[in-house]
């Protein structure tokens, strides 16, 4: 794994020849068996070309009949053919979804987005077989891929467990002081909620103790972007609260989140969980960010997280920490992590 992602990025001379067939105003393009990120950029320069010509077709089949691997990038390629195609008014169906496609796309809902058709015929099913599918429905398990060593490791997950069940201790403790300043400060809701995208794109609520005004979304439009790329940062953002600045500059806010860590939504440590906004504006490539679990601390917490102002900055770091990654690996961010909380300047912004 990080030998391909350092492979790419330090390279993209690599492409993958997908086999079309046009028929009357209809093109089919097949889909190799595998859809990570090599194969993703040429999957979306083949459909674009296609949409690009002067007589383009009226619509564009995706035939995933072979294809039993996609990664967050091939996904990422996918929404954007899709949104592309829209704006052509080319419609795009996917044909032929096998399991292991379909177990993503019902992860992440989009499922109930892409017209999905298959022309395979099936069987009828005889009353008698009724019974005996519906005792075998519940017992199937669709098959997620393993788009990164992390998310099949049971001791990470074992890690994750027992250190949010010591973090929401923890909160517990801290949740009425914390509450107490908060409502004196600036009355409102103690926790804020925002949703954000974790592995493969799926969106989940993030947990955090308020740090700005109750209208701080609404306002967000007024307040300047000093960040360079698809994430959103100001150093003195007028909306963060006296009691709030205190809380990012020593993490408390990011207490709640250990919930979120126990649902399996984020990790201990991973990448910057980004917002679909963010992701809305990412390119192919960039969707790797997605191929390991969010985490509570990771490359960009330790590597001075309120002094990132670029977003190839949040890439590099993002993909520094896949290529790197080891149960060993994630101890030391986490022994760093709590060092660094000691420091002046190591919080959020």
């Amino acid at each position: 794994m990080a030998t391909k992602v350092q492979s790419f990025m330090t390279s993209q001379s690599t492409e993958v020849d997908f086999s079309v067939t046009s028929l009357n105003d209809t093109a089919i393009v097949q889909v190799p068996a595998r859809l990570s990120v090599l194969e993703a950029v040429s999957f979306k320069q083949t459909c674009q070309g296609l949409t690009q010509a002067n007589s383009h077709p009226q619509q564009i089949i995706i035939d995933f009949h072979q294809t039993t691997f996609i990664d967050s990038s091939g996904l990422g390629a996918l929404v954007s053919n899709f949104k592309y195609a829209q704006e052509k008014r080319i419609a795009l169906t996917l044909r032929n979804v096998t399991p292991q496609v379909m177990a993503v796309l019902k992860l992440t809902g989009l499922d109930e987005v892409f017209p999905i058709e298959s022309v395979d015929e099936e069987p009828p099913i005889k009353q008698n077989d009724i019974v005996e599918t519906r005792k075998t429905a519940s017992r199937q398990v669709e098959q997620l891929p393993t788009t990164h060593p992390s998310m099949a490791s049971w001791m990470k997950r074992f890690i994750d467990i027992v250190g949010s069940l010591i973090g929401l201790i923890i909160t517990g403790v801290l949740l009425i002081p914390i509450a107490i300043a908060i409502q004196i400060d600036d009355p409102g809701p103690i926790l804020f909620s925002q949703t954000r995208c974790g592995w493969m794109g799926k969106r989940f609520k993030i947990w955090k103790f308020r740090s700005m005004c109750v209208d701080a979304e609404a306002k967000k439009s007024q307040v300047k972007n000093q960040a360079q790329g698809a994430f959103f940062k100001n150093e003195n953002d007028p909306r963060i609260t006296q009691i709030g600045r205190f809380l990012r500059r020593t993490s408390l806010d990011e207490l709640p989140q250990f919930w979120n860590v126990l649902k399996g939504e984020m990790s201990l440590v991973g990448t910057r969980p980004p917002t679909p906004d963010e992701v809305e504006r990412y390119e192919v490539p960039e969707w790797q960010r997605l191929d390991v679990k969010p985490g509570m601390t990771g490359e960009w917490q330790v590597n001075g997280r309120s002094t990132v102002r670029s977003f190839e900055d949040v890439i590099r770091l993002d993909l520094q920490y896949q290529q790197n990654w080891s149960l060993v690996y994630d101890l030391k961010l986490i022994f760093k992590t709590v060092a660094i909380l000691f420091h002046k300047n190591s919080g959020a912004v």
